[in-house]
């Protein structure tokens, strides 16, 4: 099972549902800046530990430099997504935000196609269809 990825992404969805609703308990004493570089310290914490206790920590020369730029504008993206998504669960309702925020998932679809080239079947295509639609109609309700 450990080597299925469909028992990774949905342990990934259900750690992220956890997120939105710690996130918003946790946004509604203080601010939701100071929040993200919290929560950032602790992530940046936990991933150091657990690559750690796996054995899994490795040299940096063994990254390219083209394979650490691009981490690191990843790094950059991530945070930015943090900020802005703290600052909507701040004020909008978890139940609202977190369904907006999945949009990414259509986001990559397009990118992935535009940028990586990679390919989605018609059924693929009507699946980012449906999460846009689901997403709209979670986000006015």
């Amino acid at each position: 099972m450990t080597d299925n990825w469909q028992f990774w992404a949905l342990l990934s969805a259900l750690f992220a549902a956890l997120t939105a609703i710690t996130a918003k308990i946790g946004v509604t004493e203080i601010n939701s800046n100071f929040a993200t570089f919290l929560r950032t310290g602790v992530v940046f914490l936990a991933s150091g530990l657990f690559a750690w206790s796996l054995g899994d920590i490795e040299p940096l020369s063994n990254l390219s430099p083209k394979g650490a730029g691009f981490l690191a504008i990843s790094g950059l993206m991530t945070g930015a997504s943090w900020v802005c998504y703290f600052r909507a669960l701040q004020i909008g309702k978890a139940s609202q935000v977190a369904p907006v925020d999945k949009l990414s998932v259509v986001f990559v679809a397009i990118l992935a196609a535009l940028v990586l080239g990679e390919e989605l079947s018609p059924l693929g295509w009507v699946g980012v269809g449906l999460i846009s639609t689901g997403a709209v109609v979670m986000a006015i309700a």
